[in-house]
């Protein structure tokens, strides 16, 4: 029987076994901790403006216990923006994870994949472990991992759209061909579709909006970890080609006691 405890992935030599991340934003803080833990998600990405050190709002009071914080640094538009984000991540106690969002386009809220690039090897040289969320690019993704980013964060589609797997067959060469874990972000609006992905042999996926906008978050994160756990398990299984139909229980020489066309009868 599948056990994620048995199936765990790798950040820089971090272990961890709940492949569902989930975001923090759009919740109201008292309900953060109930979602977290109903998608036993280990962990849970944070915006630093909802981090106010000593203050009586402070999202990191409402995180369970135990879980890894990823501050991202939302409203970067450059690297070096992006280093003092993560800099002051640091000083507030959230650690040295943290997932790089450099963003220039305002409209479609898409990553600057040349900013990102840049980012990650100014965090890396700072003792920072480094989670780039990028636009789905094969090359650039290789770049990445050769700057020393501990995973690639792809869009499955454009951040808090809910449109699932747009990107999914560039994504697919980034899992053949990288070594380090792909992690799909954003888009990702159904639990089927987080199946989808697992099956296809990403380390884990990111929802947000998908769980804060639904009528029960906690419900939702809930169904959104079950979907999970299944496709990590199909893909482990091996899922069967896709051909031409053919029968799963064959019928030849049951219906025929002669040669088809023999006019004998029993």
């Amino acid at each position: 029987m599948y056990s994620p405890d048995d199936d765990p992935f790798y950040l820089k030599g971090y272990k961890f076994t709940g492949r569902l991340i989930l975001g923090s934003g759009k919740y109201p803080l008292p309900q953060i901790k109930e979602v977290v833990e109903a998608g036993e998600a280990e962990i849970v990405t944070l915006a630093l403006r909802r981090v106010n050190a000593g203050g009586q709002e402070n999202i990191l009071d409402f995180l369970p216990q135990g879980k890894t914080v990823l501050p991202n640094t939302s409203g970067a538009r450059t690297a070096q923006e992006a280093l003092t984000l993560a800099h002051l991540a640091r000083e507030l106690g959230c650690g040295d994870f943290i997932k790089i969002e450099v963003i220039t386009c305002a409209k479609y809220l898409l990553p600057d994949n040349e900013q990102t690039l840049q980012a990650i090897k100014l965090l890396v040289k700072d003792g920072f472990i480094a989670l780039p969320y990028m636009t789905p690019d094969l090359v650039m993704a290789q770049k990445m991992e050769e700057a020393g980013a501990a995973a690639v964060m792809p869009l499955g589609s454009p951040i808090g759209s809910n449109k699932g797997l747009m990107t999914k067959e560039l994504i697919r060469l980034m899992i053949n061909e990288l070594t380090v874990p792909v992690i799909v972000d954003a888009g990702i609006g159904r639990p089927s579709q987080a199946c989808q992905a697992m099956e296809m042999g990403v380390a884990a996926v990111m929802v947000n909006t998908a769980v804060a906008t639904a009528d029960d978050p906690p419900a939702m994160a809930r169904a959104f970890a079950q979907a999970v756990r299944a496709g990590r398990e199909a893909y482990l299984a091996g899922l069967g080609p896709v051909g031409e139909p053919q029968a799963s229980s064959p019928l030849t020489g049951f219906l025929f006691t002669s040669e088809p066309g023999s006019s004998k009868t029993d």
